[in-house]
């Protein structure tokens, strides 16, 4: 069994800066290739963040220049770094994720996400 679990949101005022994580564990060996999505309230879900198992990103044009996508040298964590955020950040964040089991298997996961809430 795999799980994928996302941690790091919190509130902050406007101009902070917060780091999500999404972490793969169980019988994997690693994260291939991970979407952020998030959802305010009331609103679509909206893919903010894609990294690649090449390691390409690609942004959405409300977060480019203030959300960077990295992952640790073991591929079971991704990062999503979160700067100057602002109000219209707020929501529910989470992330889907490829995954690449023991015996050359894969699996596509997700988590349960984690808020942000950014004030004014």
């Amino acid at each position: 069994q795999v799980y994928l679990m996302e941690s790091g949101g919190g509130e902050v005022q406007a101009g902070g800066s917060l780091r999500l994580s999404c972490a793969a564990s169980g019988k994997v060996e690693g994260i291939r290739a991970v979407d952020w999505y998030r959802q305010a309230s009331g609103r679509r879900r909206e893919l903010v963040a894609a990294l690649t198992a090449d390691d390409d990103t690609q942004y959405a044009d409300s977060v480019k220049g203030r959300f960077t996508l990295s992952r640790d040298k073991a591929k079971t964590t991704v990062y999503l770094e979160m700067n100057n955020l602002k109000p219209e950040d707020t929501a529910d964040y989470h992330c889907e994720a490829d995954l690449n089991l023991f015996g050359a298997t894969m699996a596509r996961a997700w988590g349960q996400g984690t808020r942000v809430t950014v004030s004014s």
